[in-house]
């Protein structure tokens, strides 16, 4: 049978199947600050990021890319911590922002969550706590103790109330690990350090406490053995009793040596510590006693991180290998387990009661029975009330207590057991019915309301019942509680309560009925059944039937009442509810008309029968109703003419609900009844529905009748919004009907919708008195022709002077026209116009009498209006047309008048007279039409004249402009005559400026030629002189010397620098050497005539100093460096020195440039100068002046010319200058290469730098002096970084020896460090590998073994790799190493200490594979160590496989305790094989798992017979009963066929037993096993077999047997009965006499002094006693002879 077991231990994922990598799975990189998030940073490719697991969808991880040193996860919500240096921000996630931030002063080395909204941050002086609420800055909470310094951080817990504060740290300390802790009081602002590895805070309530008392609980290993302790923290609260203090021992396996606890929760819900340790042990101790619950090995890694696991009050983890890990109580087994495997029924029954549990119902019913025997009575009531689930809380539990007397003067054992129930919570329904019935029956109604109050009672429907007598309203408090929804009902309606019923009924989902209940409400009080009604139905669904509840008011003839009920329930206008609004409706229009005219009028319903209520409201008088609701048109005109009685607005808007066709009959019905009376309405009612009736129908009705006043009303209310042309007419022609002229007049003048030729027409047709509105019409619409034709054939010129004097002047002009077309005399023109002055267009009037040729006709007017002063244009423009055509001075009247548009009056003269628009055109500035005419009639000498005085360039490029037919005639004209006559310099470069900007240079020389050769004004002209030259080198270049030497006042320089650009290089040079400006001639000759020789002749002529630096600078570039230098010296310049070394330094001119040097040496004293000439004079080997030189004051770069001298090879000469500096590193590098090694060392120590010992090293090495490189060398290789260049240069060189002897001689120096001591060990695994394994024995904690491993391997060094894994911790890879090589690598015993503390279970294996292939005798042994982590079903079918049982036969009984099946299976069968029945059954008995009917079908086949007779055994074993029995018979096993039949409990199986027995003729086996299975065989059966058989005295004791039996029973039953019937007969008896006593609170309840048996409760049947023949039957006896015999 498998071992209980107290804790469930579950796997819920592995982290690296989620893709987390390895590396980053531990302290420092993962993070869980509570069950629900795991949080870890790691580096995918180059980006940094953050995995948070939701462990409620763990499948989904979250990635971030978030660069931080640490995160932290909030422990209840999506909010995360970063950390980057001293940077701290709180992230949103799911709102994806930036809650809080905040800069450290300090390194925070340790944070955590320690509630949802606060985070404990630990820097190395101080503990901070950080709020995530407000803007709060971290508080400072306390500084560390001493004791924590140079501890690692590693966890902070606090107590609920955040009052108590622990901070926990280990360190390295003595090869053992210690823990420090620092506890800090808030309230008391003072620390306590301890000593302690993890602790935890923990809330417990001892028993008879008020309050909770808050626990700390801490565990610690020290050298003395490991402890766990448990102490209250704090004063207790008042009223407590303080919590005495546990210390108990922690135990470790003496595997676990170096093991210490790592962390620690607590489960409040069990009262459990939850301690793990290092190694991954498990324990679990009891919060109240500190015993050890339990402890095992989960985890072969480390679990560096825990959680509580909220969901089990359990605890959660991560080990290295990325398992999440619980552990929690197994509630099912851990009292079963207190009771069986710790043997302490104290602490199950102590869990049991704490947290609820089950698994000890048979402690608990032990001791309650033990102390009720007793007569400890109180005791006992406290375990019945304190047992859990409610195990004890029974019927028979009262009427145990019923039956036991109280005692004088002290309360009843029931009553102490009810009060004891009362303290601790509520009672359940048998209870509170006992309690209660007492209670009623002495009035303490007061205490049954207290405990409904409190809720103490649960209440029930017999409770209920059973309060109901003494007072309904509190047995309606009693049914709600016990949801009785009937008896709720039936109390509310008791109770007058109907309004709750409805509330109730819809809470719990009752359905009572609700019409019954309705009538007897109406019966009582109709206003409240009316409320009630209204309840049933204001759902969407109805509680009852509408229309029954209607019956139910008519049945009463309540119509006030149901119409308020049904105008409540029919406020929602369904369809469905049609005739119930008829109802409504006709009930009120026949008892009260004026209540169904309201309701009509609030238009609440649509769905009733509109034709029968149109014809009871006609009855009622409701006409205005009738016709609402009426549909058929005889009806509606019948009603509608009765205006007088219908209200006029109503009417209006109720033709809005008829047809078309329908309101145009009734209105035709209206007017044909009574006109004058419905006239008005009936232009109201066109008027609004016009649109929808039709305008045109509307018209046609009233002029059916004749009606125009009618046709104008109704007209004149629309026109103003109508845009219809026919509309417009009609409203004139009735208005002109009727009179209203001057409506007519308006509409004429403001509309714009009427046709205007019709109106027009009919205007004259009206034969109006007052034209004005004709006037209009042909003023507006521009028939003022027709008009004036109209009027002045009707004879009618009144009308035409009003026209343009009153109604619009501005038309004068028109009808000037018309009178003209019509001969009108021309003084009425005249004076027509004189009256009409300045009030219309001048131009329109020239226009029309100009069409007509009568302009002359307007010369009075218009030299009138000159006369006045008028300067309108349009005046001066036509007086200037009639001087033209008259040719009255016209030329000087254009060129003096200032008025008239010079554009309107040229064009009118082009064709008359050309000159004469060329004026008019030059007076308004109108270029493009005199250009034009001009152009046209050939007129270029005035256009020149008028170009050049314009000055206009843009006028200019548009006649130059090449595509221009007339552009050379043009420029003729200019040059001969328009520039001769000019005297305006202005005009000249506009001029000038325009032929540059048209490209005319030919054109332009010409003129310039014109006007400077050419003795005028402008001959002296600079601008022109210079323009002509520029023109000249532009267009003909041949003239430009010419011009050179004629003119004399122009630019020179710029006209130079032109002539160079343009390449005119000798016209350059001309003009530089006229205006000696000789720099610049030679800088001609050099640069672009590029002729040196003429520049050296130029040079010598003018001998200036600039020449010839000028000329030097050009020779320097043509590399004539010599002669350059010469020329420089002649120049005594010195500026271009740096040009002048390079140069030389080029060419090797080392001799010229010590001369040049020196001259600039005394010109000035530049540092660049002399470092040069230091240098010259080292090229030059002038050693002795360059000694002289550097010794006396100077201000060269001398270590710079050094390095020069070093880099050329004068080494001679770096010598003097370094030593001159004193830079000995360099001069040490100069002695090497001069072979000077032990000055070059001596040099190395004054420099004292690690690059010259590296290079005078190197260079002693080159020259095989190796004394001195070994001096050099010890001061190299203690520099960590140069240490391999000094190995590869000894190593490429081949001297290993000397390198060897050089690290071996720094091993002592005082700096020397792990690459010296790595170096030498490689050394000694390539060339000395037998000095090697002395080496690291020394010196393995001071290399860089991951390197030394590399090396060692490479040399195939078994034994010192072996070693180094074993160092380094890399079990594995020892392991693997010493398997790959026994020969050199295998020792026994390193091997068993090693691969224990392998990770990889794999190797294992591995090992058991090696051991059986090279060491298979001492294979047991290793088994033996391996066999804590080994996998035994892998293990097993490997020795199966390769056919070795036999030889781990000791391993596998070692470990078949585990009880493996496959371990099992495996020794059985060897045991099998080795015919060891005895060792096979010991095997059995012990372990049962393994395939047991496999193994049997094997062993009943097997040649012995004790081995088929383990296979009958195992036949048993599982109920194979009849295949047990068989293997039996066969093998004549006659005990145990019958040991086998009689623990079968098969009746049958035991008679075939019997039978075969008697078959085979064995009666003394038949004897024996009628009493082996006395149990079930049959004395009938029996009795048969014996006769027939003839073997009745060997059934005879059988026989007896079964008669002494059954004769017992039927005395015992006999005794039963009397029993009972005594007692129901003292039943009757007290029932009789006995009478109720008072009840007193606190004494016996319903129990009398009688020491007879309690009577039971007549209500409650099963607290009697049953029926005789029931009892009977349930005792066992049945209630007929089992036989048909009597014995």
């Amino acid at each position: 049978m498998a071992q209980i077991l107290p804790i469930r231990f579950q796997e819920h994922l592995q982290l690296q199947n989620l893709g987390v990598n390895p590396a980053n799975i531990g302290f420092s990189y993962l993070t869980m600050e509570s069950d629900k998030f795991i949080c870890i940073r790691e580096k995918v490719g180059e980006q940094n990021q953050v995995v948070i697991v939701d462990m409620s969808d763990p499948t989904n991880p979250i990635r971030r890319p978030i660069s931080a040193d640490s995160a932290i996860m909030n422990p209840a919500s999506k909010v995360i911590a970063l950390k980057a240096a001293k940077t701290l921000q709180i992230f949103n996630i799911e709102m994806k922002s930036k809650m809080k931030a905040h800069t450290m002063t300090e390194e925070v080395m340790f944070w955590k969550w320690i509630s949802v909204n606060t985070v404990a941050l630990v820097t190395d002086t101080a503990v901070y706590h950080w709020s995530m609420e407000g803007d709060s800055q971290p508080t400072k909470m306390f500084d560390r103790h001493a004791s924590l310094a140079g501890c690692q951080i590693i966890n902070y817990r606090t107590d609920e109330q955040q009052k108590w504060l622990l901070l926990i740290g280990i360190s390295a300390q003595q090869n053992r690990v210690v823990g420090a802790m620092q506890l800090y009081s808030v309230d008391r602002k003072v620390s306590q350090p301890i000593e302690g590895h993890a602790a935890a805070f923990g809330e417990f309530k001892v028993e008879g406490n008020a309050k909770p008392s808050t626990l700390f609980c801490f565990a610690v290993r020290s050298q003395a053995g490991g402890k766990l302790h448990i102490i209250e923290v704090g004063q207790p609260a008042t009223g407590n009793q303080p919590f005495s203090k546990k210390a108990v021992d922690v135990f470790f396996p003496p595997e676990a040596q170096t093991d210490f606890p790592v962390a620690m929760q607590i489960g409040n819900k069990h009262g459990v510590i939850y301690l793990i340790t290092k190694y991954g042990y498990i324990h679990l101790y009891d919060l109240e006693s500190g015993v050890c619950i339990y402890m095992n090995r989960i985890s072969a890694e480390t679990i560096f991180v825990t959680a509580p696991h909220e969901a089990t009050s359990g605890i959660i983890g991560v080990n290295k290998k990325g398992q999440v890990l619980s552990v929690c109580v197994e509630e099912e087994n851990i009292v079963n387990y207190a009771t069986n495997v710790l043997q302490n029924p104290d602490l199950a029954l102590r869990m049991a009661v704490r947290s609820n549990l089950a698994g000890a119902e048979e402690l608990f019913g032990r001791k309650f029975n033990t102390l009720f025997a007793q007569g400890s009575y109180s005791e006992a009531a406290k375990v019945a009330a304190s047992a859990p689930k409610g195990i004890l809380r029974t019927a028979e539990t009262i009427r145990k207590f019923q039956s036991v007397p109280a005692q004088p003067g002290q309360a009843s054992p029931l009553l102490q057991y009810f009060g004891i129930l009362l303290d601790q919570g509520q009672l359940n329904k048998f209870e509170s019915l006992e309690l209660c019935r007492p209670v009623l029956q002495q009035g303490r109604k007061q205490l049954l309301e207290k405990w409904l109050k409190e809720d103490k009672l649960e209440c029930s429907e017999e409770l209920g019942d059973l309060v109901k007598a003494s007072d309904p309203t509190l047995a309606l408090s009693v049914y709600l509680r016990a949801n009785v929804p009937n008896k709720v009902i039936q109390c509310f309606a008791e109770t007058g309560q109907f309004q709750k019923i409805v509330l109730y009924a819809k809470k719990v989902g009752y359905t009572p009925d609700w019409v019954f209940l309705l009538r007897n409400v109406m019966r009582v009080n109709p206003d409240q059944g009316l409320q009630f009604a209204q309840m049933l139905v204001q759902d969407e669904e109805p509680l009852a039937n509408i229309n029954q509840i209607v019956d139910v008011f008519m049945e009463g003839n309540l119509i006030q009442q149901c119409t308020s009920f049904l105008l409540d329930a029919l406020k929602n206008n369904r369809p469905a509810e049609g005739h119930l609004q008829t109802r409504l409706l006709e009930m009120n229009l026949i008892h009260a008309p004026q209540v169904a005219d309201a309701i009509l009028g609030n238009q609440m319903f649509t769905h009733y029968d509109r034709a029968h209520v149109a014809q009871l409201c006609e009855k009622a008088g409701l006409l205005q109703r009738a016709l609402e609701h009426y549909t058929d048109l005889y009806d509606i005109k019948r009603a509608v003419v009765h205006t007088h009685l219908l209200n006029p607005e109503w009417l209006v808007n109720f033709f809005g609900s008829l047809s078309v066709e329908d309101s145009l009959e009734c209105l035709r019905a209206m007017l044909s009844a009574n006109i004058r009376q419905n006239l008005q309405l009936c232009v109201q009612v066109a008027s609004k529905y016009h649109e929808q009736l039709g305008t045109q129908a509307l018209v046609e009705l009233f002029e059916s009748f004749k009606s125009y006043e009618g046709l104008f009303y109704f007209l004149g209310s629309i026109v103003n919004f109508s845009q219809e042309p026919d509309v417009h007419f009609k409203y004139i022609q009735a208005a002109c009907k009727t009179g209203q002229i001057k409506e007519v007049e308006r509409i004429c003048r403001e509309s714009n919708c009427y046709d205007p030729d019709r109106v027009k027409n009919f205007l004259k047709e009206a034969k109006l008195t007052d034209q004005l509105p004709l006037i209009i019409v042909c003023d507006r619409f521009d028939f003022v022709h027709d008009l004036v034709l109209y009027l002045y054939r009707n004879s009618l010129q009144k009308y035409i002077e009003i026209y343009v004097q009153k109604v619009n002047p501005s038309r004068l002009p028109v009808v000037i026209g018309g009178l003209l077309d019509v001969d009108c005399a021309e003084d009425v023109i005249k004076n027509l116009i004189m009256v009409v002055r300045g009030q219309f267009s001048t131009d329109e009037l020239v226009e029309e009498v100009e069409k007509r040729n009568r302009l002359k006709l307007l010369l009075p007017w218009l030299e009138s209006r000159i006369h006045e002063g008028c300067e309108e244009p349009a005046t001066h423009n036509a007086l200037a047309k009639i001087y033209i055509d008259s040719n009255n001075t016209p030329e000087r009247f254009l060129k003096e008048n200032l008025f008239y548009d010079s554009a309107v009056v040229g064009r009118y003269c082009e064709k008359r007279d050309p000159h004469l628009a060329c004026v008019a055109y030059e007076r308004g500035q109108c270029d493009l039409d005199l250009i034009k005419v001009c152009n046209e009639n050939s007129l270029f000498k005035s256009e020149a004249r008028y170009l050049v005085r314009r000055k206009d360039p843009e006028l200019w490029a548009n006649v130059l402009e090449e595509n221009n037919p007339f552009r050379r005639q043009l420029i003729d004209q200019v040059v001969q005559t328009a520039l001769s006559e000019t005297q305006d310099p202005e005009e000249v470069s506009v001029t000038v400026k325009a032929f540059m900007t048209a490209d005319l240079p030919n054109e332009l020389i010409e003129l310039l030629e014109k006007i400077v050769l050419d003795n005028s004004v402008f001959s002296e002209h600079r601008n022109l002189q210079n323009l002509l030259i520029l023109t000249a080198i532009k267009a003909d270049r041949t003239r430009v010397m010419e011009y050179i030497n004629r003119l004399d006042n122009y630019d020179a320089p710029d006209i130079a620098n032109i002539a160079i650009s343009n390449e005119l290089f000798e016209e350059a040079f001309a003009i530089f050497k006229k205006f000696d400006v000789n720099t610049s001639a030679i800088q001609v000759l050099i640069e672009h005539i590029g002729n040196l020789d003429r520049a050296y002749e130029f040079a010598e002529r003018c001998n200036e100093p600039a020449v010839w630096s000028q000329l030097a600078r050009a020779q320097l570039q043509r590399d004539l460096v010599k002669e350059a230098i010469d020329s420089y010296i002649k120049a005594v310049d010195p500026s271009a020195y740096m040009e002048v070394v390079n140069a030389a330094s080029k060419n090797n001119n080392w001799e010229d440039l010590v001369k040049f040097l020196q001259m600039a040496r005394k010109k000035a004293r530049e540092s660049y100068v002399e470092t040069e000439l230091i240098f010259a004079l080292a090229k030059t080997n002038r050693l002795a002046e360059l000694e002289e030189f550097v010794s006396g004051p100077n201000n060269a770069h001398i270590q710079q010319v050094g390095d020069r001298c070093y880099e050329e090879g004068m080494y001679e000469a770096a010598k003097l200058l370094y030593n001159n500096v004193s830079n000995f590193a360099r001069l040490a590098s100069t002695l090497v290469h001069l072979g000077e090694y032990q000055a070059a060392v001596d040099s190395a120590r004054k420099a004292n730098s690690t690059r010259t010992w590296k290079e005078v090293c190197f260079a002693c090495v080159d020259g095989e002096e190796f004394r001195l490189a070994q001096i050099c060398g010890l001061h190299i290789v203690i520099h960590a970084d140069e240490l391999e260049d000094l190995i590869s240069y000894y190593q490429d060189r081949g001297y290993f020896e000397e390198l060897i002897a050089l690290l071996e001689a720094a091993l002592g120096l005082e700096r020397a460090h792990m690459g010296m001591f790595t170096e030498l060990a490689i050394l000694y695994s390539k060339f000395k590998p037998q000095k090697m394994r002395e080496h690291l024995e020394l010196f393995w904690s001071r290399v860089n073994i991951p390197k030394v491993l590399r090396a060692a391997e490479q040399s195939h060094l078994w034994a010192e790799l072996v070693f180094l894994y074993d160092k380094y911790e890399e079990y594995d890879n020892a392991v693997i190493t010493m398997m790959t090589h026994p020969t050199d690598a295998w020792k026994e015993g390193l091997f068993k200490d090693i691969i224990t503390k392998v990770a990889n279970v794999e190797l294992y294996y591995k090992s058991v594979s090696f051991y059986l292939e090279y060491k298979p005798l001492l294979l047991n042994d290793l088994l033996t160590i391996l066999s804590p982590r080994l996998d035994h079903n892998r293990a097993v079918n490997f020795f199966s496989k390769v056919n070795q049982l036999k030889l781990v036969k000791p391993y596998l009984r070692s470990v078949q305790s585990h009880n493996n099946k496959s371990v099992n299976e495996a020794l059985n069968n060897l045991l099998t094989e080795e015919e060891d029945y005895q060792g096979l059954r010991a095997s059995i008995d012990a372990y049962d798992n393994f395939d047991t009917i496999g193994l049997a079908q094997r062993l009943e086949k097997h040649e012995l017979i004790e081995f088929r007779r383990i296979a009958a055994y195992l036949y048993k074993g599982n109920n194979r009963w009849r295949q047990s029995v068989e293997l039996c018979k066969k093998d004549k096993l006659y005990k145990d066929a019958m040991l086998y039949a009689a623990e079968s409990k098969d009746a049958e199986l035991a008679e075939t037993l019997l039978q075969w027995f008697l078959e085979e003729d064995r009666k003394e086996c038949f004897a024996a096993c009628l009493f082996a299975s006395y149990d079930l065989l049959h004395p009938d059966v029996v009795l048969e077999l014996a006769w027939r058989h003839n073997i009745m005295d060997f059934a005879m004791p059988y026989f007896i047997q079964v008669m002494r039996e059954y004769l017992t029973k039927v005395d015992e039953f006999a005794a039963k009965v009397d029993k009972l019937e005594e007692a129901e007969s003292q039943r009757k008896t007290e029932e009789e006499v006995t009478e109720p006593q008072p009840m007193v609170f606190g004494q016996q309840l319903m129990l009398t002094a009688s020491p007879g048996p309690v009577a039971p409760q007549p209500a409650y049947p099963g607290y009697g006693y049953p029926a005789a023949a029931t009892a009977a039957a349930a005792a066992g006896y049945p209630a007929q002879p089992a036989y048909g015999f009597n014995m």
